[in-house]
């Protein structure tokens, strides 16, 4: 006790530390940042980039919301319907032949594995 009473006259820093309150606090204080399984210091960054990726992802969706409601309307019209069916999925009138002409770069040929 001696010893103690010799730093805290040397260091009144010491003092404070020495309440049993204040090394209580400390301590949660360490516990909190560091140990924790939600640590502040440690997990916080990692939520953080978690946030920011997921922030864009949303505006990407928007952006793709708002494009595919512009060609919902686009395809109210039946001559846009007709045109999309025709360039889509290769829909023809009565009568009409239609030739598919696919270049060497398109397709997947024999032999060759894809990427």
């Amino acid at each position: 006790m001696k010893l103690f009473s010799k730093l805290t006259a040397k260091y009144p820093v010491l003092k404070i530390l020495g309440n049993r309150y204040v090394l209580v606090i400390l301590l949660f204080a360490v516990w909190i940042v560091f140990i924790d399984n939600y640590s502040l210091y440690f997990d916080h960054p990692v939520l953080d980039k978690e946030i920011r990726e997921l922030e864009e992802n949303k505006q990407y969706y928007l952006q793709e919301i708002k494009r595919d409601s512009a060609a919902i309307k686009q395809l109210k019209n039946p001559d846009q319907t007709e045109k999309y069916a025709r360039e889509k999925y290769y829909m023809k009138r009565e009568n009409e032949d239609i030739y598919i002409i696919e270049y060497e770069g398109d397709t997947i040929g024999k032999g060759k594995k894809p990427l």
